[in-house]
């Protein structure tokens, strides 16, 4: 499965997790907060790549939020093989 998250199309968190709970087809019980996202992603059993376009993008209208939502995306990846976290569109650290 790979899932696109675009950085310059969500504008705050219910557009994420609104995104997250479809694309990635979240259960019913998903809390739509990063805790119970978290739960979901360590959870999944299907190859997963969650592509980020535009990090700078989502970090810019989610703020700290979307600093802590990429921190549990690393994570989750991290924790689970079965999924894999690409950004594109990030520009070069100086």
């Amino acid at each position: 499965m790979n899932v696109l998250l675009d950085g310059n199309t969500i504008l705050n968190r219910e557009m994420l997790h609104d995104l997250l709970a479809t694309e990635l087809c979240l259960p019913p019980w998903y809390g739509r907060n990063l805790d119970a996202l978290y739960d979901c992603l360590t959870d999944v059993r299907e190859d997963t790549v969650v592509v980020l376009r535009d990090r700078g993008a989502l970090e810019e209208h989610l703020g700290s939020y979307g600093h802590r939502f990429l921190r549990l995306l690393e994570d989750a990846s991290r924790d689970n093989p079965h999924i894999r976290l690409e950004t594109i569109g990030v520009p070069p650290e100086k």
